[in-house]
């Protein structure tokens, strides 16, 4: 019988695909740095630091699966790389260490959008176009995507790395029209990656229904997802709350690209 952990599980985005995981599978082991305080019957908790070798081993006991969230949560600035990097990098690598000795089956990481932010709005991009990070954040989630690669390949750890963009009940602005993800539709990317057979070392866009979407999700949906949440449905709210970035609008990555922006626009727009 499948065990499945989800880490981070005390941040937003935990709380809002628990509960369609719950569903799914009966029961849930949560953990994180922070207690979880709202557990639901089915779910139990491992307080864990994700630096801390001893507690990630603990958690790690008996699981099969475990959806990663834990890490360094975003927030709209871009962190320094002194603290990312032991927080998203050496941890995520001492995490990954004790799932193959632990004998977990399947990791889901969460990537991101900003690990691939600086393409422009104008592109349609897919799994196979190289990385465009558009900060420090965003590097983090690219080493995050090497990692579960070695892993797989190396040690036969069945990865599938999700690229998130906004997981949210509705998008909220214009950008979020194109990066939206509903959290059923999240955790039905997370059920793919933890059950379906032929997942080796897999990456695919987190997102909904979004007809103004970047992204060629065609990998995802060649493993049966079918993301049941329309964007447009929103479109008229989203619209209506839109601030203008004048960097930011012009590349996938949005804030996090103008955030001290000091390159050529042109240049970096159509490169």
């Amino acid at each position: 019988m499948a065990k499945i952990l989800v880490t981070g599980a005390a941040g937003n985005v935990a709380g809002m695909i628990r509960p369609y995981l719950l569903k799914k599978y009966g029961a849930l082991v949560l953990s994180d740095r922070r207690p979880v305080t709202d557990l639901a019957k089915g779910e139990t908790f491992r307080a864990a630091d994700l630096g801390d070798r001893d507690a990630v081993e603990a958690m790690l006991e008996g699981i099969t699966g475990v959806v990663h969230l834990g890490g360094q949560p975003m927030d709209m600035t871009d962190g320094p790389w002194e603290t990312l990097l032991p927080q998203m990098v050496s941890n995520l690598h001492l995490f990954y260490e004790t799932c193959r000795k632990k004998g977990v089956g399947r990791v889901i990481y969460a990537s991101s959008v900003h690990a691939t932010g600086f393409y422009p709005t104008t592109r349609r991009i897919g799994i196979d176009h190289r990385l465009r990070p558009d900060g420090f954040y965003g590097v983090c989630k690219a080493a995050g995507e090497a990692l579960s690669s070695l892993y797989a390949d190396k040690y036969g750890l069945r990865t599938l790395s999700a690229r998130i963009g906004n997981v949210n009940p509705e998008p909220i602005d214009e950008r979020r029209l194109s990066i939206w993800v509903h959290p059923e539709d999240l955790a039905q990317v997370c059920v793919i990656g933890l059950e379906h057979p032929d997942i080796h070392n897999q990456i695919v866009w987190a997102a909904s229904n979004n007809i103004r979407g970047w992204w060629d999700n065609r990998e995802a949906f060649a493993l049966g997802y079918r993301p049941g949440h329309y964007s447009e449905d929103y479109a008229a709210k989203a619209l209506a709350g839109t601030v203008k970035d004048p960097i930011g609008d012009q590349f996938q990555g949005g804030g996090y690209c103008s955030d001290d922006f000091d390159g050529d626009e042109e240049r970096t727009k159509w490169h």
